[in-house]
């Protein structure tokens, strides 16, 4: 894979991420909530990089869609019931990421 092919590879994947993005109903709320995972997303390639617990920034950024889903049905953020779903889903990725990480170990080394 060359860059200049990667380049177009990543402007394909920005745009069809661009095109569900303004499909939403809520599109200001949408944005911004959709921009506020842009640095979660940056961490996790480093964080599997520079830290022990790479499934949390795998979780926290997976899971931003349930915040995602949630503003696009109300157009809003209702904590009380967000967080603990949020909260749940990246503690259950937590569990499985850590038993697959556990299971390749060999294979890893």
């Amino acid at each position: 894979l060359s860059y200049p092919q990667a380049w177009k590879f990543l402007a394909l994947q920005l745009s069809a991420g661009l095109g569900v993005l303004v499909s939403l109903p809520h599109l200001e709320q949408c944005f911004w909530w959709g921009a506020a995972s842009l640095p979660l997303v940056a961490t996790y390639p480093l964080a599997k990089r520079y830290t022990p617990y790479p499934q949390l920034a795998l979780g926290a950024t997976f899971n931003w869609g349930a915040v995602m889903g949630w503003v696009a049905v109300r157009g809003e953020v209702d904590w009380t019931v967000v967080g603990p779903l949020y909260a749940g889903c990246v503690a259950w990725t937590l569990v499985y990421d850590t038993l697959y990480a556990h299971q390749d170990k060999v294979d890893d080394a």
